[in-house]
């Protein structure tokens, strides 16, 4: 079959090229020719039902939520429920990260119960009979068995190989792995004695991703899990192997993104965006955080959402979500509820200064400053990110014309007179 990507390159207009321009006010043969170039990426497999989505240059920067059940706690309907929340307060996509309970059927009731564009980390499910039972063929069949099921990427830890090892053993690291699927990777080598199975035969992968039109996220199993091991070796030795696997996808017509670190202190992040992007050529960049300090246990989503606009600004496309409940639990309702907002807060912030994206979303904020100035609050709450909130706030005060931190002395309405305005 001809990807999406190779129509792209071929010339061809298509209609989920056509979808995401409409979506993201730009000319649709943009989307294509950086479509073609692997510059952006639209997650869409061969048996999905989800909307397009456009992700990568000249695209509004997009936020992921992860959702999912965990060994301890199963709960398939608190999923769904999460995974409409999310989508409801303004997730680009989903991922399901589960690792307990019936896993076909959470996925499946996950993907069912959502429009956008649904991932999953297949190693999660070859690896339920235990790491010394897995084999690569389980590896594999996860992979096809998610593609079939409508899954739109996949996060494939490829670069976690016996190279980025060395460099990893090598290091001064506080905490060695702390990406799941990394983790999985490497116990699996140790045990075998082999190369990891994604990296060895990533021919195949490819082959599977051409034949679903499966997008594939190359996991960054060696990003930083401290401010401590920021920027090290190990982690720039991934980079260099995932910019080599997005070579060899694109010149077989696969859409690619990658991911990136982890935890960085502000005054990296820069150097891990450009590096990454460099690296890659360009390759849609999708970062978990950047978290920008350790110590804020329950307030997360908020270290978080700094990392991920500054990082948007230097270039990042894709920020994945985290919650008030990120390295304490599983989160519930309410925190992905409160992650995705705070997150968009951040995506926003970081397009505000986005070549090819700022002037869309300062046309926003100046309808915010336009409706601000002549005290229209239900204008003001329609461009709210979180309306709701916004309004439930606002009713605290008496004077439905101003806001009772100001009352009568706002200067808005002062200024009115000043100005010789009614």
């Amino acid at each position: 079959m001809t990807t999406l990507m190779e129509k792209a390159h071929s010339g061809m207009v298509t209609s989920e090229i056509k979808r995401v321009a409409v979506n993201e006010g730009i000319d649709a043969n943009d989307v294509r020719k950086c479509l073609a170039l692997g510059h952006i990426v639209i997650p869409k497999s061969i048996s999905s039902k989800s909307y397009p989505v456009g992700i990568g240059k000249l695209m509004r920067t997009k936020i992921n939520a992860n959702i999912g059940t965990s060994r301890d706690y199963v709960d398939i309907e608190a999923e769904v429920r999460k995974a409409i929340t999310a989508e409801k307060y303004g997730a680009d996509t989903i991922m399901d990260l589960s690792t307990g309970g019936d896993l076909d059927l959470v996925r499946k009731r996950i993907i069912n119960s959502v429009n956008i564009p649904v991932g999953s980390v297949p190693i999660y499910q070859a690896v339920e009979k235990g790491i010394e039972s897995m084999t690569s063929d389980d590896m594999f069949n996860a992979v096809r068995k998610h593609a079939k099921d409508g899954i739109d990427f996949v996060t494939i830890h490829a670069g976690v190989n016996h190279e980025s090892f060395k460099r990893l053993k090598n290091s001064d690291r506080i905490l060695d792995v702390v990406s799941r699927g990394g983790a999985l990777t490497l116990s699996w080598m140790k045990h075998n004695y082999e190369e990891n199975p994604f990296y060895a035969e990533y021919d195949y992968l490819l082959e599977l991703a051409r034949e679903y039109e499966l997008t594939i996220s190359l996991g960054d199993g060696m990003r930083p899990g401290c401010i401590n091991d920021a920027s090290d070796r190990a982690k720039f030795e991934e980079f260099i192997q995932l910019g080599e696997l997005v070579k060899r996808a694109r010149a077989e017509g696969v859409q690619t993104l990658v991911e990136g670190p982890g935890h960085v202190p502000i005054n990296e992040i820069g150097l891990s965006v450009t590096g990454m992007k460099h690296l890659t050529e360009n390759a849609p960049l999708y970062l978990l955080g950047p978290l920008v300090t350790d110590i804020a246990p329950g307030y997360d989503h908020i270290t978080a959402a700094i990392g991920g606009a500054v990082a948007g600004m230097h270039g990042a496309d894709f920020l994945c979500m985290t919650t008030p409940a990120e390295h304490l639990a599983l989160p519930d309702e309410d925190d992905i509820r409160e992650g995705t907002i705070v997150t968009r807060i951040a995506a926003h912030a970081a397009d505000l200064t986005k070549d090819g994206v700022s002037d869309r979303a300062r046309a926003v904020d100046r309808d915010m400053a336009l409706a601000r100035k002549e005290l229209d609050w239900n204008k003001q709450f329609s461009l709210s990110i979180d309306s709701e909130r916004a309004k439930k706030i606002h009713a605290r005060s008496k004077n439905v014309d101003t806001c009772s931190m100001c009352g009568e002395l706002c200067s808005i309405k002062m200024m009115r007179d000043v100005m010789g305005k009614k």
